[in-house]
């Protein structure tokens, strides 16, 4: 008999348009990519503009949010294309500023998605009263880690 219990967790991904947000989302759900998807409305490493508008985010989040205990994870995504404006110590630094964890992540070559969605849950898991006490113990499930692929989840930094 499994005795894994199913926990639902709610998860907020905020940021400029076009940072690629649905796609890591797609990437972790389905593992797929597309590269015609539409632009939606956390930041893009190759648009400074959308890492410099990150504090209007996190304001937004601090005036709409209930609770003084959540979980934040800065993702900076679309590592796979060469014209960054934005590196990882900057993206390292304003994570720090702000108590988020941090990873670099590529919504086309995977790098980094999965790790990212499983530090944050993980970290949430460890955040009393973000869930239900009674589920405590019990293992979340995120599927299969891509072993045949050689990526470790060293690309993120764990703000305690």
């Amino acid at each position: 008999m499994d005795d894994d219990v199913l926990t639902t967790l709610k998860l907020l991904i905020i940021g400029e348009s076009g940072v690629g947000k649905s796609s890591l989302l797609l990437r972790f759900t389905d593992d797929t990519f597309d590269p015609e998807q539409p632009a939606t409305i956390v930041y893009d490493v190759t648009k400074r503009d959308t890492f410099t508008k990150l504090e209007n985010w996190l304001n937004e989040l601090e005036t709409y949010t209930t609770r003084n205990d959540i979980v934040k994870m800065l993702v900076g995504n679309k590592i796979d294309k060469d014209d960054h404006e934005v590196d990882r110590n900057e993206g390292l630094k304003f994570a720090r500023k702000h108590s988020m964890l941090f990873i670099e992540a590529s919504a086309k070559t995977k790098d980094g998605v999965q790790c990212a969605f499983e530090e944050l849950v993980e970290k949430i898991l460890q955040t009393p009263g973000l869930w239900e006490s009674e589920s405590q113990g019990q293992k979340v499930r995120l599927g299969d880690q891509d072993q045949a692929s050689g990526r470790a989840c060293g690309g993120y930094c764990s703000i305690p």
